[in-house]
């Protein structure tokens, strides 16, 4: 691949070549999915009650929330000869990433499972951010689409398999499920070091197999540097938020709510799962382990269903609307989780978990689709990482909220916070409506 874009225009690119420089993202993905399904499990056994975990889970936003300004600052005014400007943070976070992967099952206390969460969440967000950069910075607009999709093709596959990991340790390999009370079972410990391993070789094969192109003015990029510094740049990203055209404003509500409700989603399934469908909260128990690794296939589920329908949502907003295949997928993931206050056979789970996919599916695409029709291109990652603001803030304030009300109003039973993340989901669905979104798409 050639490492210059001439005047400015990129060459296009060979299927491999996207697949290259998107492979990183299957191992991101293992890190995240890892983390999603069985951080609450880890937390849990090791002595955490149902109302402190939001607390405990609070480590997640708030570090995406600091680290990710820092990392896309720093990334736009990196340049290496040999390592590029987004490569060495890809390198960089693999190798933290990889690290936390392997010491979080191991952890021996609360607060060190707690303090890994804060590691590890920091590591993967060294490396995704400037992966949200890179299909702009090296694909022209008309491939943009393409490297996107193939982007979710591996977050997708990524955490399919990642959700997974436990069971097949379980069922394919045989290692023991259960382990003494405070201990981490030997399914999940070798599950986050496969996941560890496949983080570090999916990120570095992009690093090693991708060059980049140098910026178009590398000196006016380091005059810029020395002029305005990183607490300049810092700054003027957080003061976007007051300066969002009125679409993104009416997307930011959207997203709040939706994201409150996977948040609910993340932090309480294995609880509520293991406590009302298993009927156990032992976590030293055969039952309770079970039911974990249930819900890690449940999320395994619910992220193939995401990657399969992400290829029906353009089809369906051409014959709708944006605005209203949004509304429509939100409906669904709120029936999906509504649903699971109702069942008693886990094997139906995986019926709820086809709503919560649909809903995710179109979570990663349809808002991002919707704004960037209004935003000026000189300004779109500008503008798209005050976005990402509305994906931390409902993450942190659920943290703050879903403990006191389960414990103040709801009997501190976790399977009532399906019912506020499908609520939740109703809410976003309904502020769909209210969004203006110039191109129907």
């Amino acid at each position: 691949m050639s490492t210059v874009s001439i005047g400015g225009i990129k060459p296009r690119l060979s299927f491999w070549q996207i697949w290259n420089m998107s492979f990183g993202f299957l191992g991101i993905q293992f890190g995240f999915a890892l983390q999603n399904a069985n951080v609450s499990r880890i937390f849990e056994t090791l002595g955490a009650s149902q109302d402190e975990l939001p607390i405990l889970w609070l480590a997640a936003p708030v570090t995406g929330l600091a680290i990710q300004p820092i990392i896309g600052y720093y990334s736009d005014r990196t340049w290496h000869k040999k390592w590029g400007r987004r490569r060495p943070f890809f390198a960089a976070g693999a190798i933290l990433a990889s690290l936390a992967l392997f010491v979080m099952p191991n952890s021996t206390s609360l607060w060190m499972a707690a303090l890994m969460l804060w590691v590890m969440d920091a590591s993967i967000n060294v490396s995704m951010e400037p992966f949200r950069a890179f299909v702009g910075d090296m694909l022209p607009n008309e491939q943009r689409t393409r490297g996107f999709a193939m982007q979710s093709i591996f977050i997708g596959v990524g955490a399919f398999i990642a959700s997974f990991l436990p069971w097949i340790f379980t069922n394919v390999f045989g290692l023991d499920n259960t382990a003494a009370e405070g201990q981490i079972p030997d399914t999940v410990k070798w599950s986050f070091y496969a996941g560890g391993i496949a983080y570090f070789c999916a990120v570095m094969w992009t690093v090693l197999k991708t060059e980049e192109y140098p910026p178009d003015d590398l000196e006016k990029m380091r005059r810029e540097n020395k002029e305005k510094g990183i607490f300049g740049g810092l700054a003027a990203s957080f003061m976007g938020i007051f300066k969002m055209p009125k679409t993104m404003v009416q997307l930011a509500f959207v997203q709040f709510f939706s994201w409150f409700a996977l948040f609910a989603l993340w932090i309480y399934t294995t609880s509520a799962v293991t406590s009302h469908i298993y009927g156990t909260e032992d976590t030293t128990s055969a039952l309770y382990n079970d039911g974990a690794d249930w819900v890690g296939i449940c999320f395994a589920i619910y992220n193939g269903i995401a990657a399969i329908f992400a290829f029906l949502l353009p089809v369906l907003a051409k014959a709708t609307s944006r605005r209203v295949t949004h509304m429509i997928a939100l409906l669904c993931g709120a029936i999906g989780l509504i649903s699971i206050f109702f069942i008693k056979d886990p094997d139906m789970l995986l019926i709820s978990m086809i709503g919560v996919g649909i809903a995710w599916a179109s979570i990663l695409a349809m808002p991002y689709a919707m704004l960037s029709s209004i935003l000026p291109a000189d300004k779109m990652g500008y503008f798209m990482g005050v976005f990402n603001f509305f994906i931390v803030i409902p993450q942190i304030i659920a943290a703050g909220l879903l403990g006191y009300i389960l414990k103040t109003f709801l009997n501190n039973e976790s399977i009532n916070a399906m019912f506020i993340g499908g609520g939740s989901f109703v809410i976003a669905a309904i502020l769909c409506l209210f969004v203006q979104d110039n191109d129907k798409g």
